[in-house]
């Protein structure tokens, strides 16, 4: 690792810190990002001392860059809990200490993702089956609403077909690059960050344990205790990484997914739903497929709405009534945007 980067890295963390602890507050934290300013100081003058060791000039004084000051006025607006990511992606620890206190155990706690996941994984707990569901209802009710739209502007079943079928593709291809994007960006800013942490544990790693304790002291862990257990985790570098990203950087290394198989399952799942109201243009030949493709849609509105009962604990009756209004809702809405349109253009 560059010395002079390290070195203008850790004065970085050490200025967000003090950024981040005038703006908490909460005390507690407060003094928390203070201490970490330190050790992030601390650490700037281990590697001036490397430097100087090595003959070469010692940097001058910290000057921040652009997108340091920024961070800190956004800080300085919204507060550091609403920046958690940004922060994590320019190496502010402590995030996790938003999360609360460890267990009874002592083991560190899963924290919550880097702030840069989709908002179809951001939503809790379901997992996959959840994030599917949203995927769909998607599709659903963006095809639908396409295909009622142009067919309130024009009665020629090919048009609207034509239409439903570059819908779906557009969406679906949309959602997947989309997906790509969060899960790749989310994996990048892992490995930047735990190369970084493999490289800092190595060097000093009295340092790291020196934080990780500040850490659990700050979520409610008294500090002889949080000392030793800090001193035990780091004292194990098959599993002390994967620690520090948790609680030093608040990422989630078993949250982390493939990029590709994100995408696929978000353009797969995007595509059955758009597949819905667009089923009965490619069926039906001859007649008017509309109402067909209504009803499809109503059908698979109010499924999705009750089977997302499962996750909200409403009836399930309410839940799919209520997706049936809303979708439904759009659907007109778009619909009559169509026939002003098509009254319009005619």
């Amino acid at each position: 690792m560059n010395p002079h980067a390290s070195w203008h890295e850790e004065q970085r963390s050490a200025y967000l810190y003090r950024a981040c602890a005038t703006a908490e507050r909460d005390t507690r934290l407060g003094e928390l990002f203070q201490r970490l300013a330190g050790e992030a100081e601390a650490q700037a003058a281990i590697w001036r001392a490397h430097l100087t060791s090595k003959g070469e000039a010692p940097p001058g004084p910290f000057v921040p860059d652009a997108r340091t000051r920024l961070v800190a006025r956004l800080v300085a607006a919204l507060g550091p809990r609403r920046l958690r990511g940004v922060l994590a992606a320019m190496k502010v620890r402590g995030m996790s200490a938003y999360d609360g206190a460890l267990p009874e155990d002592g083991h560190a706690r899963p924290a919550a993702g880097a702030g840069l996941e989709h908002r179809h994984r951001s939503l809790g707990g379901g997992g996959n089956l959840r994030a599917a569901v949203f995927g769909i209802n998607d599709g659903l009710v963006s095809n639908a609403s396409l295909i009622l739209g142009i067919a309130g502007a024009t009665a020629d079943a090919k048009v609207v077909f034509v239409t439903g079928v570059a819908g779906l593709a557009a969406g679906a291809f949309s959602m997947a690059a989309g997906e790509y994007v969060s899960v790749r960006s989310q994996r990048e800013l892992y490995e930047r960050q735990i190369a970084l942490e493999r490289d800092e544990l190595a060097r000093y790693p009295e340092a790291e344990a020196q934080e990780l304790a500040l850490i659990y002291a700050a979520k409610g862990v008294p500090e002889k205790q949080a000392a030793q257990l800090a001193r035990r985790i780091v004292a194990d570098p098959k599993h002390a990484l994967d620690t520090l990203a948790r609680e030093e950087l608040g990422l989630d290394p078993a949250a982390l997914g493939s990029p590709w198989g994100a995408a696929t399952s978000s353009f797969a799942a995007f595509a059955v739903g758009a597949l819905v109201p667009l089923a009965p243009y490619v069926l039906l030949r001859g007649g008017n497929p509309l109402p067909w493709a209504v009803g499809a849609t109503a059908v698979a509105l109010f499924g999705i709405g009750a089977l997302l009962s499962l996750f909200t604990g409403r009836g399930a009756l309410f839940s799919g009534l209520r997706m049936l209004a809303i979708g439904g809702a759009a659907a007109l809405v778009t619909h009559a945007v169509g026939r002003l349109a098509g009254t319009v253009i005619g």
